[in-house]
């Protein structure tokens, strides 16, 4: 024997599921969610392209309800109200401003609220007002400042056209006087001094060929060191005293430092007065006896009264303990004629050599 379903009641079944769905779907639209809600009015000084029931309500950027609905002011049709349900919790205030935003790339719009410091009464509905053109979208906000531009052109045609006329007389007057122009323009730059650096001259300190007859020569090791001296001294300038600019010196400049300078210049007099015992650097190899130790005092041109060179040495001889076992100041002048770069060098050429002599001298007897 069959057994009859209950059709009615899996029918009846399936009907009350369905109209449970829709009913919690139309109260979750209308309602905005589970939870306490308030409710307030907007009014849009303007159209509101695309705002529909159910659009979001956005409070600085978090969504905290919809839009439930929307109608047309009675007196005034251009103005559209709204009625917003959002959380009871959001701080809506009387001064809390609304705008229209356009999110997502079709633009779908949503209410948006933002900021609020005033309270409103208990007693009074509160009721917000849009900005002016918070519902125009930026495609209508690119036309209306795209025709502002057009009225502003076309009320100033004619004055656009003259300047557009003056400009190209003023062109064509620049064309035709190109090579008085850059006549002008390298006269200032000399005159401010600018363009290409002046190039520098560099000049070197000769060492004396034959220092002294060979006579005596050095029983033991000896090294040079890179001379001491102060700040002023560590330089390629020529220096002066009393210190001043001197013309014709501006680009003068030595071949090293000074101290370095001198020290070249040491190591190859020796070598010229005795190549087969000649002092080593401190960086050469091996350890030498004894180290002959400068302090420059004095290397310079002095114009105060007769204008002169003068070079002061202030030596020492070292040996391998630390020891001084001999020292001397040395110093040389030269006259110096002709107050420019030529001339001093040769100054210092001779008044290098006599030093240079002198130390060759006293260094090898001492050791």
């Amino acid at each position: 024997m069959e057994t009859r379903a209950p059709y009615v009641l899996i029918g009846s079944f399936v009907l009350a599921a369905i109209l449970a769905v829709f009913g919690f779907v139309f109260w979750l639209n209308n309602s905005g969610g589970v939870g306490p809600r308030a409710n307030y009015h907007v009014q849009f000084q303007g159209p509101v392209p695309g705002l529909l029931v159910g659009a979001g309500v956005l409070f600085n950027g978090i969504r905290v309800g919809e839009v439930t609905e929307l109608g047309l002011v009675p007196d005034n049709p251009r103005f559209v109200t709204a009625t917003i349900s959002v959380a009871s919790a959001t701080p809506v205030r009387t001064d809390t401003k609304v705008g229209l935003d356009f999110q997502g790339l079709t633009g779908v719009p949503v209410v948006t609220l933002e900021g609020g410091m005033i309270v409103a009464k208990s007693t009074e509905p509160l009721a917000l007002i849009a900005e002016p053109g918070a519902g125009q979208s930026m495609t209508q906000a690119a036309r209306d400042a795209l025709r502002r531009v057009d009225t502003v052109l076309e009320d100033n045609s004619g004055p656009l056209k003259d300047t557009i006329a003056n400009l190209r007389t003023f062109s064509d007057g620049l064309a035709r006087n190109t090579g008085k122009i850059d006549g002008i323009l390298a006269g200032l730059e000399k005159m401010t001094g600018g363009g290409a650096p002046a190039q520098k001259v560099t000049y070197d300190l000769r060492s004396p060929q034959k220092p002294a007859p060979v006579g005596k020569t050095l029983s033991a090791s000896l090294a040079i060191p890179e001379p001491t001296a102060v700040a002023m001294l560590q330089t390629q300038r020529m220096l002066f005293a009393p210190v001043g600019d001197v013309t014709g010196f501006a680009d003068f400049l030595w071949a090293d430092s000074i101290p370095k300078l001198v020290q070249a210049r040491l190591i190859d007099s020796f070598e010229n007065y005795d190549i087969a015992h000649a002092p080593l650097r401190t960086t050469d190899l091996g350890q030498a006896d004894y180290q002959l130790l400068i302090d420059i005092r004095r290397f310079r041109i002095s114009t105060l009264g007769e204008t002169r060179v003068e070079i002061e040495l202030s030596a020492r001889i070292v040996d391998k303990a630390g020891k001084v076992i001999a020292s001397r100041l040395v110093e040389a002048g030269e006259k110096l004629d002709r107050l420019e770069p030529a001339a001093a060098v040769a100054a210092f050429d001779a008044a290098f050599a006599r030093i240079a002599s002198e130390l060759i001298g006293w260094t090898v007897e001492a050791v």
